[in-house]
């Protein structure tokens, strides 16, 4: 009998309503959302808002913090002391990016951070930036991971987005990284990013408490997997040791059913958040985590699946794969 199924489960023994969370990088309007919602949001490194004013925003919200990794760690472990200490649940690394994938969408349209508004996470930091060539400029204001104009704007067009990014980001994070991560900070540690068997494994023998299946939204490399592709032989090969969730693709319910059937914990979304906020601001992300939390319902319930836990892989065919 499906008429009294339910859809709650629990993320790192913390318990929420919707399997579908939030991952999102502007405004605090979708952490309110996820708030109301009952389900976890992840805060951006590059969020238009502050760790400070998300936490404000959403006293009693589950959230956790996604974090990339600078050539100057400081500024990195000034991060996690901050998330730590505004009650954040996890730190999410994401381990994707040694660089910035060539986004040609961006280029091609010519994408700007509109002047109103800055990188929070970086107001106020004064930090020697590095320049593309490696070199040291003089110290400057670092409200982003991108260099500072003299009229006090932020350029993200074209060249400056791919340069000032590649210089900002450490791409000689490694493995050995996870334990210098956890040496700042008793949070768990979740990695994003993940796409092989392989990866799935060193993740687990370096002691992370979760894996996010991720292939970055599709903007990294130009012909790589699909996350749900990925997600069954990780799944395989990580055995429960640790928790397994899936980002990308999220756009219906039995996309969820789907992704939870292959072993998923629960999906993350951020593209439909971005549709929910233009069309109805926080009402509007509301709607959308309910559209999806009423259609998985909808596909558990005929799927002959009372709850969350009934969700298993006989449900997908294999075979036509």
């Amino acid at each position: 009998m499906v008429s009294d199924s339910h859809v709650k489960t629990c993320l790192n023994q913390l318990q929420f309503d919707i399997i579908s969370c939030v991952h999102f990088k502007k405004t605090n309007i979708p952490c309110n959302a996820a708030e109301a919602m009952n389900t976890c949001y992840i805060a951006s490194t590059y969020s238009t808002c502050s760790v400070e004013e998300i936490s404000t925003a959403a006293p009693n919200g589950l959230q956790w913090f996604q974090l990339y990794v600078y050539r100057n760690r400081k500024l990195s472990e000034q991060l996690v002391q901050r998330v730590e200490a505004q009650g954040y649940k996890a730190v999410v690394l994401t381990v994707d990016v040694p660089y910035t994938g060539k986004r040609r969408n961006d280029i091609r349209n010519n994408f700007k951070l509109p002047p109103h508004l800055k990188v929070k996470n970086f107001d106020g930091i004064f930090e020697q930036v590095e320049t593309f060539q490696g070199q040291v400029n003089e110290k400057q204001c670092m409200t982003s991971p991108f260099k500072q104009t003299r009229a006090g704007e932020y350029d993200f067009n074209g060249a400056e987005v791919y340069g000032g990014a590649v210089n900002s980001l450490d791409p000689s994070i490694s493995w050995k990284d996870i334990y210098w991560l956890q040496s700042l900070t008793r949070l768990p540690i979740i990695i994003k990013g993940i796409l092989t068997k392989e990866d799935a494994e060193l993740a687990v023998e370096h002691g992370v408490q979760g894996i996010i299946v991720s292939n970055h939204g599709g903007r990294q490399l130009d012909g790589g997997p699909a996350s749900i592709d990925a997600l069954s032989e990780i799944v395989e090969t990580v055995q429960g040791r640790v928790e397994v969730y899936l980002d990308g693709g999220i756009r219906t319910g039995s996309d969820v059913l789907k992704a939870l059937a292959l072993g998923a914990k629960c999906v993350f979304i951020g593209r439909p958040v971005v549709w929910g906020l233009a069309y109805k601001g926080e009402e509007g992300v509301r709607e959308i985590l309910q559209i999806l939390n009423d259609e998985f319902r909808l596909s558990m319930a005929l799927a002959g699946c009372r709850n969350v836990s009934e969700i298993n892989r006989n449900l997908i065919q294999f075979s036509k794969l």
